[in-house]
C-alpha cells in the first residue's frame, strides 16, 4: 500500500469540466482563521476606538455588554499618549489592514460603525478657538484631513444600506432621560455630528441608485433582510416608517444645486421602486414609492407632475387623439406601446391611485386626459380573460368617485361617445393581445374597400360593447349617486329628442346639393347618431341599474323634473303617445308618494320640491288629460303648503301607484297617511325601478295611469279566501281587455291567486283554462308569456284533467292549431315537467309517446321542441326510463344522423347531455344497454357533423360520460371505519 502511494501520480485536474470547483485565491481564510481575526479585531476595536470616542459619538461600550462597561472603567484617558492620538493610530491600523481584500470584508462588516466614528471625531470634531501652539495640537492639520479622506473612502466602499443605516446611528434621535448609570443610554450625538451626518446621508442619497440605498438602509434596519426577511411584512406595515422615508425623499438637501435639479434625479429612482420582482421587498418599496408620490404631489406639485406623474402615464399619452405620432411610428402594424410598457404602466397607477387612495388635486388632473384610453382598454379587456381588466376598472372606479360630480359626468359623457372633445384613444390606434397575455397598442392596418362593411360592422359593434361596458361600469357607481345623476342627465338629453323637427331630415338628394348643405346634412346626421346613443345608453341603464339607482330626493326631483319637461315639449310637437302618458302618470305618481308619507320630508325636501311648481303649472295648463291636469294642480298646491293641503286626488294616485307598482299583487296595500307614517324607503326605490323602464319606450307590466283610478283594483294583494266572487268577475273581463297591460295584469293576478289555492278562483278551473288558451293565441309577448305561467300553475293543482288535453292539442296537426300555438303548449309542457318532479313518472306513458311522435313531425320547430321537452322529461325519470331507453335512444340516432335542419339535430344531441347529466351515476345501470350505442353517436357527431354548436355539445356530453366511467372504475376512496355491535 505504501509502494502504491508513492506511485500514484494522478494527472492534472481538468478545470473546464462542470464538476471541477474552482480554484481558490491564496489568500482564502478558513473558518478557523476567521474566527481568529474576528476575535483580534473586536480586541482592537473594543480597547483602541471605542473607549476614546466622546460622548454622543457612536454607541458606548457601556451600552452594548457588561464586559464592555468593565472596559470603559479600566481604560485610563489620561495617561500618555494622548487619547485622540490612540483613537488616530488605531484607526489607521484598522484602514491599512482593511486594504486587504479578505480581511477588508471582516472589518467593515462588523466594526464599520465604530471606525465611522472615530474617524468623524478625528476629522470634523470642533477644535478650541484659541490658537494652540504646535507642541500643543494632538493631531496635526495633515492628520485630520487624512481622515476627512478615509472616512469618505469607506463611504464609497461599503454596501451603501450599510452606510446609511450606520450613518442614521451616528446621527442619534432626540436625547432620552438616564436614571442609573448602569442602565443609561446613549447621549444624544453632538450638533457637529449631527450636520455632517445629515450632510453626508444627503450625498448617498443623490448618488446613482441613491434611493434605493436609503430605502434599503432604514427598512433593512427594522429587520427586514436585503431580500425581504421574515421581518419584511411587519416592516411594510409599519406606514409611518415608510411616510417618514417618503418626507425624507420629498425634501431638496441643501447640496441639492436646485429643486428642479434634484427631482429630476431622483424621480426616475423613485418609479424604479415599483418594480423590483421580490415580492416582499416589492411590498416595501411600493409603499414607500406610493408615500413619496402622494408626498411630493402635495409640497411640489409643479415637480410632482413633470417628474412623476407624467413619465408614470407617458404610455397613456402616447396612444391620445391628440397626441402627435410621428411619420416613422405610422407604419401599420408597428407596436407603438409594449405589452411590457402598458403592463407597467397599468400596475404603477393603480398602487399610486387606488392604492395610495389621496385624492390630491394634481394625482387626479393627471389622470383626466388618460381616462378614454383607459376605459377603451377596458372594454377591449372584457372581451376576453386579462389580468389587468380589474386593475382597469378600480382605477376608472376611483377616479369617477374622487372627481367633482361635473366633471365626472363629463368623461361619462366622453366613455359613452356624447362628447367628441373628450381624449380618447387614436384613431390610428387599436389594442391587441400580446404573446404573453397581456395587451399593446399598434398602428392599425389600411382598410380595404372590399373591407369597408366589415370595418363599419366592427365600429358598430365596438360602440354597443362600449355602451354595454360602460352600464356594468355604472353597475358598481349607485352607491354614491353617479349613476342616478348620469341617468338624470341622458333623461334631459332624452328631451332633446323629443324636440326634434323631424321635417329637418327631408333633404334633397346628394346630387343636387351644395357645399354648405352637404355640411348642414353631416351635421343633421351626427345629432341624430347622438340622439340614437342617448336612446341606447338609456336602456342599457334601465337594464343593468337596481332600484337604488337615486340614493336622494334631489335625484328623485330631477328625474320627475326631467320626465315633466319631455312631456311639455312632446305636447309643444304635438308628439304625444300612450307611452309618454304612462311616463308623465308615473313620475306624477312617484311625487304623490312621497307626499303621502313614503318619505319623512323636511323643510329642506320641500324647498327641492319646489323646484317642480312651474313644470306642474305648465302641465295643468297645457296638457289634453283632464285627470292629469287635475292632479298637477293639485300637487301645486300641496308642495306650496308644504303638505298643509293635499286633495283626494293626490292620496289616490299615490295609494294607486304603490298597489300598481306589481302586477301580481304581491305587495300588501299600505295604509297612507298624509302626515303620521315614517320613512319607507323601499318603496320609493321600486318605484324609480318601475318608472326607468318607461324611459325607453318599453310598455310597464301593468297599466300605471292614474287616470284608470275609477277602475276597479283587483290587482290589490288579498290574503288566501279573501277573494270575491265580484272581484274575480272584474279580472276576468279585464283579461279579454282589449289593451295589453290591463289584460297581462289580469292573466297574472288568475295565475297569482291560482298558486294561492284560492277557493273561488279554483272552483272556475274550466273557464280559467279556456281564457288561458285564447290568450296563448295573442302576439304580445308579455300577454302569451302571462297565459303560460297561468297554463302550467293550473296543470300543477290538476295534472290529470288538464295534462291530457295539453298533450292532445301539442300532438295535433297544422290545421287545428298554428305552428306558434303548438310551440307555446311545448313551453307549457315543459314548465309542468319541471314542476311535477318526481311525479312526472305517473304520466310517462303519454308524455314519452307524444314526445316521440312529435320527433317525427314535418315542422322543423315542432321537432325540435319535442326533443327539448324529452330531454327534460329523462333527465327526471331515472330508473323508469329502462323499459323506453332503447325507442328513445333509436330516435335520437335516426335524428343525429339524418335530418337535414341543424336545430333539430342540436336539440337531439342537447338530449344525450341532459339524459347524462340528470343520471350521473345511475348511467351505468339505466343505459348498460345503449351506453356504447351514445359513445358511438356521440363520436360520430363530433368527427362528422359540421355544425360547431353540435360539435360543441356532443364534445359536452363526451365529458359528462368520461366523469361516469372514471368513477365508476375508480370510485373515490372513502375513509370509513364501520362499528358493528354485537348481540
Amino acid at each position: 500500500m505504501i509502494h502504491l502511494a508513492a506511485d500514484f501520480n494522478p494527472g492534472k485536474p481538468n478545470l473546464r469540466t462542470p464538476e471541477a470547483a474552482p480554484a481558490l485565491s491564496p489568500d482564502t481564510l478558513s473558518i478557523s482563521q476567521q474566527k481568529t481575526v474576528q476575535s483580534a479585531l473586536q480586541f482592537v476595536v473594543t480597547f483602541g476606538v471605542c473607549p476614546y470616542l466622546m460622548p454622543g459619538v457612536g454607541v458606548p461600550l457601556r451600552c452594548r455588554t457588561e464586559f464592555g462597561a468593565i472596559v470603559q472603567d479600566v481604560v485610563c484617558l489620561d495617561a500618555p499618549p494622548h487619547a485622540t492620538q490612540r483613537l488616530y493610530s488605531s484607526c489607521r491600523v484598522l484602514l491599512n489592514v482593511a486594504r486587504h481584500t479578505s480581511l477588508g470584508s471582516l472589518i467593515f462588516c462588523r466594526h464599520f460603525g465604530d471606525i465611522a466614528a472615530g474617524l468623524c471625531q478625528l476629522g470634523f470634531c470642533p477644535t478650541k478657538r484659541k490658537p494652540l501652539k504646535p507642541e500643543e495640537e494632538v493631531l496635526t492639520e495633515e492628520e485630520r484631513t487624512l481622515s476627512r479622506e478615509a472616512l469618505r473612502d469607506i463611504l464609497d466602499q461599503v454596501y451603501q444600506p450599510l452606510a446609511v443605516r450606520e450613518l442614521l446611528t451616528l446621527q442619534g434621535g432626540p436625547p432620552q432621560s438616564c436614571t442609573d448609570e448602569k442602565t443609561q443610554v446613549r447621549c444624544r450625538a453632538p450638533a457637529w455630528l449631527r450636520r455632517l451626518c445629515g450632510q453626508l446621508l444627503s450625498e448617498r442619497l443623490m448618488r446613482p441608485s441613491g434611493v434605493q440605498a436609503v430605502v434599503r438602509g432604514i427598512l433593512e434596519g427594522a429587520g427586514a433582510g436585503a431580500a425581504g426577511g421574515s421581518d419584511a411584512e411587519a416592516a411594510a406595515a409599519d406606514w409611518k416608517k415608510c411616510d417618514l422615508i417618503a418626507k425624507i425623499l420629498a425634501s431638496c438637501p441643501q447640496q441639492a444645486l436646485s429643486p428642479e435639479d434634484y427631482y429630476r434625479d431622483i424621480c426616475p429612482q423613485i418609479l424604479d421602486l415599483f418594480h423590483f420582482q421580490d415580492k416582499l421587498t416589492a411590498r416595501q418599496f411600493q409603499r414607500v414609492a406610493t408615500s413619496t408620490f402622494i408626498t411630493m404631489s402635495r409640497e411640489h406639485p409643479q415637480f410632482a407632475l413633470k417628474y412623476l406623474l407624467q413619465p408614470l402615464v407617458a404610455p397613456l399619452h402616447r396612444c391620445l387623439n391628440t397626441a402627435e405620432i410621428p411619420e416613422s411610428g405610422m407604419v401599420p402594424g408597428i407596436i407603438l406601446v409594449t405589452e411590457e410598457e402598458l403592463t407597467r404602466c397599468i400596475e404603477d397607477v393603480f398602487k399610486v391611485y387606488v392604492v395610495g387612495n389621496e385624492p390630491v388635486t394634481v394625482l387626479v388632473d393627471s389622470l383626466l386626459p388618460v381616462l378614454g384610453v383607459l376605459f377603451s382598454l377596458y372594454c377591449f379587456t372584457k372581451q376576453s380573460v386579462s389580468h389587468i381588466r380589474s386593475l382597469c376598472q378600480e382605477i376608472l372606479l376611483w377616479i369617477l368617485g374622487k372627481l367633482e360630480r361635473k366633471k365626472a359626468i363629463a368623461s361619462l359623457k366622453g366613455f359613452a361617445g356624447l362628447d367628441k372633445s373628450v381624449s380618447s384613444l387614436h384613431s390610428l390606434c387599436q389594442f391587441r393581445a400580446a404573446t404573453r397575455g397581456g395587451i399593446m397598442v399598434t398602428i392599425k392596418e389600411a382598410i380595404c374597400d372590399e373591407d369597408e362593411d366589415e370595418a363599419l360592422y366592427q365600429k358598430v359593434s365596438s360602440e354597443q360593447c362600449q355602451v354595454e361596458h360602460l352600464g356594468d361600469l355604472l353597475a358598481h357607481c349607485q352607491e354614491c349617486g353617479l349613476a342616478g345623476d348620469f341617468f338624470i342627465f341622458c333623461l334631459k338629453e332624452l328631451t332633446h329628442v323629443a324636440m326634434e323637427n323631424e321635417a329637418e331630415l327631408k333633404t334633397k338628394p346628394f346630387s343636387s346639393k351644395s357645399l354648405l348643405e352637404l355640411e348642414q346634412h353631416q351635421s343633421l346626421v351626427e345629432g341624430q347618431e347622438q340622439k340614437l346613443l342617448v336612446l341606447q345608453l338609456l336602456a342599457v341603464l334601465c337594464e343593468r341599474m337596481s332600484e337604488q339607482i337615486f340614493t336622494n330626493i334631489t335625484q328623485i326631483v330631477d328625474f320627475v323634473a326631467a320626465t315633466l319637461q319631455r312631456a311639455c315639449a312632446s305636447l309643444a310637437h304635438q308628439a304625444e303617445s300612450t307611452v309618454e302618458s304612462q311616463t308623465l302618470s308615473m313620475s306624477m305618481g312617484l311625487v304623490a308618494v312621497m307626499l303621502g308619507g313614503a318619505v319623512q320630508l323636511k323643510s329642506s325636501g320641500f324647498a327641492v320640491l319646489k323646484q317642480l311648481l312651474p313644470l306642474l303649472e305648465k302641465v295643468s295648463e297645457v296638457y289634453p288629460d283632464p285627470v292629469i291636469q287635475e292632479l298637477a294642480a293639485d300637487l301645486r298646491i300641496t308642495i306650496s303648503t308644504h303638505g298643509a293641503f293635499s286633495t283626494e286626488a293626490v292620496s289616490v294616485a299615490a295609494q294607486s301607484t304603490l298597489n300598481r307598482k306589481d302586477p301580481e299583487g304581491e305587495i300588501e296595500e299600505q295604509q297612507q297617511t298624509s302626515h303620521e307614517s315614517y320613512t319607507d324607503e323601499s318603496h320609493l326605490q321600486q318605484q324609480q325601478s318601475h318608472e326607468k323602464s318607461k324611459q325607453t319606450g318599453l310598455q310597464s307590466d301593468a297599466p300605471l295611469i292614474p287616470q284608470e283610478v275609477s277602475e276597479p283594483r283587483t290587482t290589490t294583494n288579498q290574503k288566501s279566501g279573501s277573494v270575491t266572487t265580484d272581484q274575480l268577475q272584474e279580472i276576468l273581463l279585464s283579461a279579454y281587455d282589449p289593451q295589453i297591460p290591463t289584460r297581462a295584469a289580469a292573466l297574472r293576478s288568475l295565475s297569482c291567486w291560482i298558486e294561492r289555492r284560492e277557493t273561488k278562483a279554483l272552483e272556475m278551473q274550466e273557464k280559467l283554462l279556456k281564457i288561458f288558451l285564447e290568450n296563448l293565441e295573442h302576439e304580445d309577448t308579455f300577454v302569451y308569456l302571462s297565459a303560460i305561467q297561468g297554463v302550467a300553475l293550473l296543470s300543477d293543482a290538476y295534472p290529470e284533467k288538464i295534462l291530457l288535453g295539453l298533450l292532445a292539442q301539442y300532438d295535433s296537426d297544422k290545421d287545428k292549431h298554428t305552428p306558434e300555438t303548438r310551440m307555446k303548449v311545448g313551453e307549457v309542457l315543459m314548465r309542468i315537467v319541471r314542476a311535477l318532479g318526481d311525479m312526472v313518472s305517473k304520466y310517462r306513458e303519454p308524455l314519452i309517446h307524444t314526445f316521440l311522435r312529435g320527433a317525427r313531425d314535418p315542422d322543423s320547430a315542432h321537432r325540435a321542441s319535442s326533443l327539448s321537452n324529452l330531454g327534460e322529461l329523462c333527465q327526471r325519470l331515472d330508473f323508469l326510463l329502462g323499459s323506453v331507453v332503447h325507442e328513445v335512444t333509436a330516435c335520437l340516432i335516426a335524428v343525429a344522423k339524418t335530418d337535414r335542419e341543424v336545430q333539430v339535430r342540436r336539440a337531439a344531441i342537447h338530449v344525450i347531455v341532459l339524459l347524462l347529466r340528470g343520471l350521473s351515476q345511475k348511467a351505468t345501470e339505466v343505459l348498460r344497454d345503449v351506453l356504447k350505442d351514445l359513445y358511438h353517436l356521440l363520436k360520430h357527431v363530433v368527427r362528422l357533423e359540421p355544425d360547431d354548436v353540435a360539435k360543441l355539445h356532443a364534445q359536452l356530453a363526451l365529458e359528462e360520460l368520461d366523469e361516469i366511467m372514471r368513477n365508476f372504475l375508480f370510485p373515490p376512496q372513502k375513509l370509513e371505519k364501520k362499528i358493528v355491535v354485537l348481540p
